[in-house]
């Protein structure tokens, strides 16, 4: 770690299950219809995979946020559009580890998502760009 990175520690499943809960609560708002059950599963119901995906899309998206705070530049400036994106990016990165080209379906392109899904993942980045800045703000710590 650089002299003056800022970090946040915290429990891997913890972040995980932040992920998993944003995922969740966008599927309640944003879904039309009932969603699969493999949609509103809980943690404890998901394969590795994918819990595995949650803490590594949540910790990227963080990452992307606190080097905006780094800079002295909050994140908050992107548009919601362009948060949702990156959520899609990473989330995308992380299906290509687990299941490389395989599952087309995994691979979608933002461009490509149903509305809803779009929906969701701008409303995960607002949610861990929320979290994020507040405990920059109160329990974040710099290392030195």
């Amino acid at each position: 770690m650089k002299r003056g990175e800022l970090t946040l520690n915290r429990d891997y499943e913890e972040v995980g299950r932040f992920f998993r809960n944003a995922w969740i609560t966008g599927v309640h708002q944003y879904f039309p219809g009932t969603p699969k059950p493999g949609y509103i599963s809980l943690w404890e119901e998901m394969e590795q995979w994918e819990r595995d995906s949650a803490i590594a899309a949540y910790k990227h998206t963080e990452a992307f946020i606190l080097a905006g705070v780094q800079q002295g530049r909050y994140v908050s400036r992107l548009t919601e559009e362009q948060g949702g994106r990156l959520v899609c990016m990473i989330w995308v990165d992380q299906m290509r580890i687990h299941f490389g080209d395989s599952k087309p379906s995994y691979l979608s392109p933002w461009e490509d998502l149903p509305a809803w899904q779009q929906k969701v993942d701008v409303s995960i980045f607002g949610a861990i760009q929320s979290k994020v800045l507040q405990e920059v703000g109160t329990g974040g710590t710099l290392s030195t």
